[in-house]
Parts: structure tokens; C-alpha cells; sequence
């Protein structure tokens, strides 16, 4: 009974020979709504019009494409042996790591020849981020993949999860179906709960630039945590996962940063209309 269990279909749309992914409909659903979000905050803040607009036109296919690079790098291994794949994204294999340093290293490229405060942008940046962060993980749900380690259907009740994503983690790996870990729900809660950290962080108004450093810091520790559940994750050494020691890494790094500019006095706050 339990083999005859059929998975989501990971195609949402298909006509005239096009398909269209529940994946691809997922991100783009986080993109649109990250950019609302976004956009009105901008807004409030006197940015300049279309601001974020004109930055995901860059943002979104840099990101795409440095997510793709991380995880190649990371996998030189087979990509040495079979270039042509290196390109064949729509197979899969990007790292939201990646993702994260294009996007921010466009947006200080992007704030430079604007004239522009970095920092102003990656605070109101931040939770729009996390938001797509925690609705991408759905992406993988429906693709039954980053998942983490096998588990017992009473253990998965025992969570009070609705049959549908129970049976979704019903999962063929090899030939053999069993049930998962729902690691990409955990990271997905984890991110709603920061989406909430920052915006209640927004309405205490603290230094600009503690907004993004906190988001670094917030998902930074839920993934740290959870990346040690998956069982497909990037490995640096037989025992030393990518996404974990980078993680760690970064929250040494937005903590340091956060204590530095305090001792540095930088004391204008995130309300603060200035854009410089």
C-alpha cells in the first residue's frame, strides 16, 4: 500500500509542449512577493523609485548564476569529467549560499554607482530575502529532494503533519521508497519565524545595517542546524559540510561586523530617510 503512494507532480502548467514547474512558479511567486515587500518599504523610506526594480533586474540572473557556480565548484569532481553538464541547470544543482554572495555583491556594486547606502538597501532588503528564502524550501518539497534522513510515518504523525506532506516524504531514493526528514519544512518555519524577527526589528528602529546582519545571523544558525539532518549536502572533507562551516563563519563575521560599527559610533538608524 504504502509503494502505491503517488507524489505532487513537480509539473504545475504544461500545453503545447511547455512545461512549467511548481519549483519555477514557487521562486517566482518569492521573487514577486519579496519585491512588494520591498518596494513599499523603499518607499516609506524616500529610496528612489523603482529602486528594487531596477536592482533585481540585475540581482535575480547574477544570482542565479553564482548559485550555479558554487555548487559546481563544490562538485568539480563530476562536472571535470562532464563539462557540457556544468550548463544543464534545469537538472538541478544550485546552492542558495551562492545565491546569497552574487546578490549581495551586486548590491554593492549597485549602491556604489548609485550613490546610494549599501547598508539602507540590504536592511529593507532583508526580510523580502528571507521571505524567498522560506517559500523556496516549498520548491523542494515538491521536488522530494533536500530532504534529510530516514524516519519512521509515526515519527512524521507524531509532528501533527497533514497526510499530504507526510506521504509527500515518502520518497524513492534508489529503488527503495521510505520516509525523510522534512528538513525543508524546518528551515521553511525557521525562516517564517526571522521574517517576523525582522519586521518587529524594523519597528524598533536600530542602527542601520543591524536589520541584514541579523537576518545573516538568523538563518545562518537555523541552517547550520539543519544542514547536519540533509543527506545531500556539499562537502568540503569527508566529515566537514559546506553550508555548516560557512554558516558558522558568517555568523562569527555579522557579529563581529555588528560589534565593530557600534564601536566605530555609527549611530544613524534604519528610519533615517538619508540614502547615504
Amino acid at each position: 500500500m504504502l509503494a502505491a503512494i503517488q507524489p505532487i507532480d513537480p509539473i504545475a502548467i504544461s500545453f503545447g509542449g511547455v512545461q512549467i514547474a511548481w519549483y519555477g512558479l514557487i521562486i517566482g511567486t518569492g521573487i514577486i512577493l519579496g519585491y512588494i515587500l520591498a518596494n513599499r518599504e523603499a518607499d516609506r523610506l524616500g529610496m528612489p523609485k523603482d529602486l528594487f526594480a531596477d536592482l533585481l533586474i540585475w540581482a535575480v540572473p547574477i544570482a542565479i548564476i553564482s548559485a550555479r557556480i558554487y555548487y559546481v565548484i563544490f562538485q568539480w569532481d563530476y562536472y571535470a569529467q562532464n563539462p557540457g553538464a556544468i550548463i544543464q541547470i534545469w537538472n538541478g544543482g544550485i546552492a542558495i549560499h551562492g545565491a546569497l554572495i552574487g546578490s549581495v555583491a551586486t548590491g554593492v556594486v549597485y549602491a556604489k554607482i548609485k550613490g546610494l547606502s549599501f547598508w539602507k538597501i540590504v536592511d529593507i532588503a532583508a526580510p523580502s530575502i528571507i521571505l524567498g528564502q522560506m517559500l523556496g524550501r516549498w520548491g523542494n518539497f515538491i521536488n522530494q529532494e533536500a530532504h534529510g534522513g530516514e524516519v519512521s510515518r509515526s515519527f512524521l504523525e507524531s509532528l501533527f503533519l497533514p497526510d499530504w506532506i507526510i506521504d509527500q516524504m515518502y520518497i524513492n531514493v534508489d529503488g527503495t521508497f521510505a520516509y525523510y526528514h522534512p528538513t525543508f519544512l524546518y528551515e521553511s518555519l525557521w525562516n517564517l519565524a526571522g521574517l517576523v524577527l525582522l519586521l518587529l526589528l524594523r519597528k524598533v528602529n536600530p542602527r542601520r545595517g543591524e536589520i541584514f546582519l541579523a537576518y545573516v545571523i538568523w538563518y545562518s544558525i537555523g541552517r547550520a542546524f539543519v544542514e547536519g539532518l540533509r543527506t545531500d549536502s556539499l562537502m568540503l572533507t569527508e566529515t566537514i559540510r559546506v553550508a555548516q562551516l560557512l554558516s558558522l563563519v558568517l555568523i562569527v563575521v555579522a557579529v563581529a561586523i555588528m560589534i565593530y560599527r557600534r564601536k566605530k559610533g555609527v549611530e544613524i538608524r534604519y528610519n533615517d530617510k538619508r540614502n547615504n
